[in-house]
């Protein structure tokens, strides 16, 4: 199974999904890794992505997503920004319903703003902030568990454990 841990940037997605794939025992994965050195700096100078600069992105995550979602032995949380309805039909085509939940992280501009500014060491610049908000789709309550980013991340690692199914 894998669980996509979907946000803007500064909803958590990382320290969630890395907190949640302890508390499972599953491998963790940052879509941020998948992204390639020209879209890094692209973003690092602060200028937002373009569709036709994701879509190599987005094909390496579904590849993974597939891979792991065919090894029943094992789970994989992904931590992805996953925006658009589109893009989210990318990440899950032709991969098992049951093999692939998405979480999303709902919060308002203010908080994964000062969030972004307390943050050190990530190449993703405040700046690019509304440009996520003016491209987020948020999912419906039958595409996504949608949680609020301002709770404590124990909690959220709770409430997502809680809508697993039973063995996971």
């Amino acid at each position: 199974m894998v669980i996509v841990v979907m946000g803007v940037s500064g909803s958590g997605k990382t320290t969630v999904g890395g907190a949640l794939a302890q508390r499972l025992g599953w491998a963790f994965a940052d879509a941020d890794s998948f992204h390639s050195a020209e879209n890094v700096q692209k973003m690092r100078r602060g200028v937002p992505l373009t569709d036709q600069d994701r879509t190599p992105w987005l094909e390496a995550l579904h590849n993974a997503i597939a891979r792991w979602a065919a090894a029943a032995d094992a789970g994989t949380v992904l931590a992805c920004s996953a925006l658009q309805r589109s893009y989210r039909d990318t990440l899950r085509a032709n991969i098992d319903p049951a093999q692939l939940r998405f979480v999303y992280l709902r919060g308002s501009y203010e908080l994964f703003d000062a969030r972004l500014l307390g943050r050190t060491g990530h190449y993703m610049p405040e700046t690019l902030l509304p440009s996520q908000f003016a491209a987020l789709q948020e999912p419906a309550e039958d595409e996504a568990l949608i949680l609020d980013a301002g709770l404590p991340v124990d909690r959220i690692v709770d409430q997502i454990a809680e809508q697993l199914p039973a063995g996971r």
